[in-house]
């Protein structure tokens, strides 16, 4: 694999997971969620972990020092070597540019960015049609559905649809996505390195990546 030091940016419904997952079945990259990363260094009590925290407890918004800090520590560890996936993280211009000092002293570069550029309506109908199950799996009416409707693949539980999964609640999630980081998709097109799948499907999406990556 040419290109293993990767960013995947797109708005929730984007296929960001779906693509990563198929990716790492053909790659040993480690995939790499801020929201994982946040919950396991609470879970272990660690220094970042105790200050995120702290600021959740009073309903604050973690610092992006504190948030890439505990990037730094993730992409230090021996599986980041043979590559990883960055997903949804950068957020904001600010977090970019400190991802970018965090690189450089570890020694590491960036070779691509990929940008899952889905229309709205699109990632509107996936977003509401999405299914989930107590056991973490998720599936989609549309694009991924269970085997048996209504049932979980892994392990056979009642799938449902969470409150979050509203065409309201979508609305606003894209809203803020924009927001957030339609600053950072224009950065990073200045750079060169970004691939941006447009409208794909994953098959039309894997072909791309893997004549862009491999």
């Amino acid at each position: 694999m040419n290109k293993k030091n990767l960013i995947f940016i797109g708005a929730p419904g984007s296929g960001k997971g779906t693509i990563s997952n198929l990716l790492m079945e053909i790659a040993p990259l480690a995939h790499i969620s801020t929201g994982d990363i946040l919950r396991d260094e609470i879970k272990r009590d660690t220094e970042l972990g105790r200050q995120a925290a702290v600021i959740m407890k009073e309903g604050g918004l973690v610092s992006d020092e504190i948030v890439v800090g505990m990037v730094k520590e993730r992409l230090a560890k021996d599986d980041c070597k043979a590559g990883f996936i960055l997903d949804g993280f950068p957020r904001t211009l600010n977090q970019a540019e400190l991802l970018n000092k965090v690189l450089a002293d570890l020694g590491m570069t960036l070779d691509a960015v990929v940008f899952f550029n889905v229309k709205d309506e699109t990632l509107l109908a996936r977003l509401t049609s999405r299914l989930s199950c107590k056991c973490g799996a998720v599936f989609n009416k549309l694009g991924m559905p269970p085997k048996v409707e209504g049932i979980c693949d892994k392990c056979g539980g009642e799938l449902y649809q969470r409150a979050d999964d509203s065409l309201e609640t979508a609305k606003n999630r894209l809203a803020v996505f924009y927001k957030q980081t339609q600053p950072v998709i224009d950065y990073y097109r200045t750079t060169g390195k970004m691939v941006e799948l447009k409208d794909m499907d994953k098959e039309e999406s894997m072909d791309l990546l893997k004549k862009e990556l491999f």
